[in-house]
C-alpha cells in the first residue's frame, strides 16, 4: 500500500497542486467550492499531509506545546480539555508533556518541544528559573503562563492568584467562627502554587492576631492516604483545633475520612477546607469547605490567547486574564467564577 501524494489529490480534484496545499491548510483566498472539492478527493484517497515538510518552509508547526506539573487527578486533564475544546477548528493541535513539578524535567521538556518548532507553547506558572525563562523569551513564539498570576509572565498570562485565594479562604473561615487552625500539606517545595496559598492564608491569620496552632507538612505528593495520615497525626498532637486547611481537596478529603475515624464530627467541630473544588467533593460523606477553581475555561482562555496571538504573527497586545475562584462549604460564601 503506497501513501497518496499531494499531486494525486490535485489532479483528483482538478486543480493545482499550489491550490491543493493551500485548500488543506485552510487558506483565505481559496474559494469554499475549490476546498470543498480539495478535501472530499483527500478524505476518499485517505491523504495525510506532511506537517514537517510544511515546517521547513514556514520555520513553525501547527503544533501548540504545553507543559502541565502533573495528571494525577482532574485538576489539570481538565485544563488540557479546555485548550483543546478552545482549539478547535483552528488547525492547530496542542500535544503535552508532564513535568512531575520537577524543575529540571520541565526545563528539558520545554526544551524538546520546542525543537519541534511549535506555532505556541502553553506553561503552568510563573516561577520557572532563569534558564527556562530564557529558553521561553527567545523562542520567538507566543508563550501562555497559566494556573498562575503572582508573579512576572513572560507574554501572556491566564489564571488566578493562589495568594489571594488563600486570603480569601481564610477570611471566610474566620468570619465563620473559627480561631484555632491547623494545616496540612504536601510537596510545598515543588507546588509552588499551594505554597503562595498558604502564605495568602497565613497573612489574613496574622492580621487578625492568629496562626496556625500546629502543621504537618510531607514532600511526598498529595494524596487522600498522605491526607489521613498527617491529620491523625496532628490531632494526636493538637486534639481542640477547630479548622484545617490543605493544600488540595484530595488532601482535605483524606483529613475528613481521618475524623470520621476518630468520632469527629465533621464540619461541626472541626470545619476541613480544601481547595480546587473537584466533583469528590460533592459525594464526600460529611461537607467540606473549597475554593473551587475554573480549570477548563482556563485552558480555553490560554487557547484563545494562542489563536489570536498567532493570526497576529505574534504582535497582539500582551494581556492577562484573571480568573477569581469561588468558595463554597461556607455560609454565606459562594459568589460566581469570573474573568476579567
Amino acid at each position: 500500500m503506497r501513501k497518496p501524494t499531494l499531486e494525486e489529490v490535485a489532479i483528483e480534484a482538478g486543480v493545482s497542486k499550489m491550490t491543493a496545499s493551500r485548500a488543506l491548510r485552510g487558506v483565505a483566498d481559496v474559494s469554499s467550492e475549490t476546498r470543498d472539492r480539495v478535501i472530499e478527493a483527500a478524505t476518499r484517497m485517505n491523504y495525510v499531509g506532511n506537517r514537517l515538510a510544511l515546517s521547513l518552509s514556514t520555520q513553525r508547526t501547527n503544533l501548540v506545546a504545553v507543559v502541565v506539573p502533573s495528571m494525577s487527578n482532574i485538576v489539570f486533564p481538565e485544563v488540557l480539555a479546555g485548550i483543546s475544546a478552545g482549539l478547535d477548528g483552528s488547525g492547530m493541535q496542542a500535544v503535552f508533556g508532564i513535568s512531575d513539578y520537577d524543575i529540571a524535567k520541565e526545563r528539558e521538556i520545554i526544551r524538546d518541544m520546542l525543537s519541534w518548532q511549535p506555532c505556541a507553547i502553553i506553561v503552568t506558572g510563573l516561577d520557572q528559573p532563569e534558564e527556562t525563562v530564557d529558553l521561553l523569551r527567545h523562542a520567538n513564539i507566543p508563550v501562555i503562563q497559566l494556573m498562575d498570576l503572582d508573579g512576572t509572565p513572560i507574554d501572556f498570562n491566564v489564571g488566578l492568584s493562589h495568594g489571594a485565594a488563600g486570603e480569601d479562604m481564610a477570611e471566610a473561615l474566620i468570619a465563620s467562627g473559627r480561631r484555632r487552625f491547623g494545616y496540612v500539606g504536601s510537596a510545598l517545595t515543588r507546588d509552588l502554587r499551594a505554597a503562595k496559598r498558604k502564605a495568602g492564608f497565613e497573612r489574613v491569620l496574622h492580621a487578625h492576631g492568629l496562626g496556625f496552632a500546629e502543621q504537618r507538612i510531607d514532600d511526598a505528593f498529595s494524596s487522600i492516604a498522605l491526607g489521613k495520615q498527617l491529620t491523625t497525626a496532628m490531632l494526636a498532637a493538637v486534639p481542640d483545633l477547630d479548622c484545617i486547611y490543605y493544600s488540595n481537596d484530595d488532601m482535605a478529603s483524606g483529613g475528613l475520612f481521618s475524623c470520621m475515624e476518630l468520632g469527629i464530627a465533621v464540619p461541626e467541630k472541626i470545619l476541613i477546607a480544601g481547595f480546587n473544588g473537584l466533583d469528590l467533593v460533592g459525594s464526600l460523606p460529611a461537607p467540606i469547605a473549597t475554593s473551587r477553581s475554573p480549570r477548563r475555561a482556563i485552558g480555553e482562555a490560554a487557547a484563545q490567547l494562542v489563536r489570536h496571538a498567532v493570526v497576529t504573527n505574534g504582535d497582539a497586545m500582551r494581556k492577562t486574564i484573571v480568573f477569581k475562584p469561588t468558595i463554597v462549604g461556607i455560609d454565606g460564601y459562594g459568589a460566581a467564577d469570573g474573568a476579567s
